[in-house]
């Protein structure tokens, strides 16, 4: 079974290393309270990254410029009413080590569509809160696999 599973190409996932510049780190945000930075700061910690708070004691500084989310409208129906919208959540980053830039400035944008009914409201808020809730977990993956790659 060994042989066959290494033969058809699968391999398991290493763990996510990260730089060795990475030891201290500050992650700079104008919204701390942002999900995309509460979850990509678990996931660093997670890789072992000791998450400082003041950028005069890191090795490294992670900047998160732009960390926006938010909502539109696909479609509407004849009664010009929203039937279709659009979640989606747009980050830009860098990563330095002093003046070395480790990781040039990155944007990275990820939408969801889901359909509307006027008549189910709760429950398509709730379907919006999951589909942002999994974009910021692809927009981690991202970053953390851009940031283990170095």
């Amino acid at each position: 079974m060994i042989a066959l599973i290494g033969g058809c190409g699968f391999h398991l996932q290493n763990a996510l290393t990260t730089p060795a510049e990475m030891n201290l780190t500050y992650v700079a945000a104008a919204d701390e309270h942002s999900l995309f930075y509460r979850r990509l700061r678990r996931s660093l910690i997670e890789a072992g990254v000791e998450i400082v708070d003041s950028p005069a004691i890191a090795t490294a500084t992670l900047s998160i410029l732009i960390d926006e989310t938010a909502q539109r409208v696909l479609s509407v129906s004849a009664r010009n009413v929203p039937t279709e919208y659009e979640v989606y959540y747009s980050i830009q980053y860098t990563l330095a080590s002093g003046e070395r830039i480790l990781l040039e400035t990155q944007q990275l944008t990820i939408t969801r569509d889901y359909t509307y009914d006027e008549t189910l409201v709760l429950g398509k808020a709730q379907e919006e809160e999951l589909l942002r809730d999994a974009i910021v977990d692809d927009l981690v993956r991202i970053v953390m696999k851009q940031i283990s790659s170095l």
